[in-house]
C-alpha cells in the first residue's frame, strides 16, 4: 500500500482529521530539513485545539491514562507527525526510513512500561512505510509534558 493511504487509513481509524491545519505554538518551526534528515519536532496528541489523552499514565491513585490510552496517545501524536512531514514532503513515499524516535511519557510515580506506550508510536510508523519505519528510539518516563499530555513524540525521518 502507498504510504500515503496508508497514513489515510490509519488516521480514519483513529478520527485523526487530516486536512486540519496543525496548530503550532511558540518560536520555532515544526519540521526542518538538513540534506536527507527531517527533523519533526515533539508533538502531542493534540486534535484541533483540544489536547487528548492529559495526565500521568499508569494504573495507581496519581494516574489519569491506562497503558491502552496512553499507546493510542502515541499514535495520535505520530500522526501529527506524519501531516506535519507531508506537508513538508508532498507525499509520505518520499520517506526512505525513520532513525529514531524519541518518545515522552508524562509517568506515575510506579509506572515502568513507557517502552509498551513507544509501541503505539513504532506500530503506527510500521502500518504506513511497512520495513522502511522500522526505527531506533528511547522512551522515557517525564514528570510533565508541555498542556498536561501523557505523550510527547519528536521524530527524525530519512528523506530522498
Amino acid at each position: 500500500m502507498h504510504p500515503d493511504d496508508a497514513y489515510l487509513e490509519l488516521a480514519s481509524a483513529h478520527s485523526f482529521p487530516v486536512h486540519e491545519a496543525i496548530q503550532i505554538g511558540g518560536k520555532y518551526v515544526p519540521v526542518l530539513r538538513d540534506g536527507t534528515l527531517l527533523y519533526v519536532s515533539g508533538q502531542i496528541p493534540r486534535i484541533g485545539d483540544q489536547v487528548h489523552f492529559v495526565g500521568a499514565v499508569g494504573s495507581g491513585p496519581h494516574a489519569a491514562i491506562d497503558l491502552a490510552g496512553a499507546r493510542r496517545a502515541a499514535t495520535v501524536s505520530t500522526l501529527r507527525a506524519l501531516a506535519l512531514a507531508k506537508a513538508a514532503l508532498g507525499s509520505l513515499a518520499a520517506v526512505r526510513s525513520v532513525p529514531r524516535i524519541s518518545v515522552f511519557v508524562r509517568s506515575a510515580p510506579d509506572f515502568t512500561q513507557q517502552s509498551e506506550v513507544a509501541d503505539g508510536a513504532s506500530e503506527a510508523l510500521y502500518a504506513v512505510f511497512g520495513p522502511r519505519g522500522v526505527h531506533t528510539r528511547t522512551s522515557v518516563g517525564v514528570l510533565q509534558l508541555p498542556k498536561g499530555a501523557a505523550v510527547e513524540i519528536d521524530f527524525v525521518f530519512g528523506v530522498e
